[in-house]
């Protein structure tokens, strides 16, 4: 079978306290390419931690996880920055785009943050836009924009560079229904265009959205 992106088995990660608070409890889990996944819980359950380790922002406390085939337990921490930044795009609930740039340079940062080759980047963040849907606003400040087409412009720059990972916290937490409609929507074209999407989220449309579910509970997860 082919080199799963994701490869979970049996990770712990505990924090150090009195008495110490084990945060994930040998989960393992398997995400293939092209898989649309959702991570459900309840407030304290571990989505948090697992969404850090998923990401490369923090080493679980054991067990292996295997990103696109490369173990990365044991990568140093220029060797993982490194492979974050090819490898997975973040999208979050804040969108965090830069109010006095336009819609195009904030997508641009995404290259000049990675250290990336300058020749082509505008381009890159045009294509990147247009995947999206947001061709027609390049010029745009964050401000002109609806709420959902500011998730959009987070998504574009999530997508340069050609992620394997999409990596997603609570993506529509800032938005209505409508918007959360448009994105959804988005989420189910890149996915049938190939990519890998991970949701962690607490609502139920979202989730009910994704082709797989998990649900963790006090750092246990379980295939639903």
């Amino acid at each position: 079978m082919p080199e799963p992106v994701i490869s979970l088995v049996d990770v712990g990660r505990e924090f150090p306290s009195q008495p110490p608070v084990l945060a994930l409890d040998g989960v393992t889990l398997r995400v293939d390419k092209g898989d649309y996944l959702a991570i459900v819980g309840p407030s304290g359950s571990g989505k948090s931690t697992l969404l850090n380790v998923l990401g490369l922002l923090d080493r679980p406390t054991s067990g292996s996880y295997r990103l696109d085939g490369t173990e990365t337990t044991a990568l140093r921490d220029g060797a993982r920055t490194r492979l974050r930044g090819d490898r997975i795009g973040f999208v979050f609930q804040a969108f965090h785009l830069l109010s006095h740039r336009s819609v195009v340079e904030n997508v641009m940062l995404a290259e000049i943050y990675r250290k990336q080759r300058r020749g082509g980047r505008r381009e890159r963040a045009l294509a990147a836009l247009e995947r999206v849907g947001l061709g027609h606003r390049t010029g745009f400040l964050p401000d002109r924009l609806s709420g959902g087409e500011r998730q959009r412009t987070a998504i574009a720059r999530a997508l340069m560079g050609e992620p394997s990972l999409l990596l997603c916290d609570e993506p529509t937490g800032n938005l209505d229904s409508r918007n959360t409609e448009a994105v959804l929507d988005l989420f189910d074209e890149l996915r049938g265009q190939g990519l890998t999407i991970v949701v962690i989220t607490h609502e139920q449309e979202v989730s009910e959205r994704a082709g797989r579910r998990v649900r963790i509970t006090d750092g246990l997860l379980v295939e639903e």
